[in-house]
């Protein structure tokens, strides 16, 4: 799969664009606030129909407009696809697959899979359990379409629950309904735990040898699930927390709630390891960090393995980020990946490591192919 064209109208700082892309690597050229990043959320949002930064799509629609179009052409085995979305600012966005409506935006997700890597990913081990669980989620409703709908109904039933729990005090003949809700928050909830257990497990068949060549084999990385209730104790501990819940008028059980953790074990020069280190909480920067890049390099594996296809890798402004040793690893990773990439400038790095097959000018909302 790679992306042969976008098209905006109205998106971001952009009136008008169109760029053709190669289906090597892309560079995207310029100082800081002229657009570059709008480029890659635009295809952020065509892959997943949501802004990678969590933005709301009034947000995203260029000021003093009331909508904006994003369509991408796509290429797998030969054959074109063309994406149309439209985003309204107050009212829900229109998609369309080849002129056809979709009526779901969850229909969309997984026809084109993106791996995204920024800065702010580099942060992804030391920050909350949040972030962590969306990285966890925006990598299976890529790949599932179970999970994606489970994760959608699971979502909208604990505000819903929250919602009762909220107005019990003055309308306690609703109780009834958090039985019915916690039958379905069981339903949807197992669904997702297990399905985050077989992510883990697969996860760590993929991350430790990442890990162990980029530390030059010093250190083995272990990513364990943290559920916050057993998929066979959901119900029950439902039931229990319903008195608490009612308190703090929040749902405090079940998914939402997960986390997991990196655990890393230091090798010592006989070969035999050092104490377990869980280094959300005492690993140095630098193991957050290259943890942190051994996950997003795991995430292109894991696309590879189970959509039996390459994604396309949006890489915006982190080369700048890594030393030499992690930037040759992930240089190395992409291989025949298609590869669209944002920096500030043309430094000797880039013109001396990357096989450039199109390089673009990005200033003020307008873009320059240069070659």
């Amino acid at each position: 799969m790679i992306i042969k064209s976008l098209e905006l109208a109205d998106f971001r700082n952009y009136e008008q664009l169109k760029i053709d892309f190669s289906s090597g690597t892309n560079i995207l050229y310029g100082d800081n606030a002229q657009g570059k990043t709008n480029i890659l959320e635009a295809i952020f949002v065509s892959a997943t129909t949501k802004s990678h930064k969590g933005s709301k799509d009034k947000e995203i629609i260029r000021f003093g407009k009331d909508e904006a179009h994003v369509r991408t052409i796509l290429e797998k085995d030969n054959a074109e696809y063309r994406v149309d979305m439209h985003l309204r600012k107050n009212k829900s966005k229109g998609i369309a697959l080849d002129g056809q409506k979709i009526k779901r935006a969850s229909d969309l997700i997984g026809r084109l899979n993106v791996v995204f890597f920024s800065p702010e990913d580099l942060s992804i081990i030391k920050n909350g359990p949040s972030e962590r669980r969306r990285f966890m989620d925006m990598e299976l409703c890529q790949l599932d379409q179970i999970y994606l709908n489970s994760l959608s109904k699971y979502n909208k039933l604990v505000v819903e629950r929250n919602k009762v729990l909220k107005d019990l005090f003055e309308h306690p003949e609703n109780s009834v309904l958090l039985d019915v809700q916690d039958k379905q928050l069981c339903e949807y909830g197992s669904i997702i735990i297990k399905t985050r257990e077989k992510f883990i497990k697969d996860l760590n068949e993929i991350i430790r040898p990442i890990h162990e060549k980029l530390t030059g084999g010093k250190e083995i990385l272990s990513v364990y699930y943290e559920p916050n209730v057993a998929v066979g104790e959901l119900e029950s501990k439902l039931r229990e927390a319903r008195r608490k819940d009612t308190y703090l008028k929040q749902t405090t059980v079940g998914p939402h709630k997960d986390d997991f953790s990196f655990i890393i074990q230091k090798k010592n020069d006989d070969g035999t390891l050092k104490e377990e280190i869980d280094i959300r909480k005492f690993g140095s920067q630098g193991q957050q960090r290259t943890a942190s890049l051994s996950l997003k390099l795991s995430e292109i594996e894991i696309v590879k393995r189970e959509k039996k296809e390459n994604p396309v890798l949006l890489l915006d402004d982190v080369l700048s980020e890594l030393d030499s040793n992690r930037q040759n690893y992930l240089l190395n990773t992409i291989g025949d990946i298609q590869t669209i990439i944002t920096c500030t400038g043309l430094d000797e790095f880039v013109n001396n490591r990357f096989e450039i097959d199109k390089l673009f000018r990005v200033t003020e909302g307008t873009v320059v192919s240069d070659n």
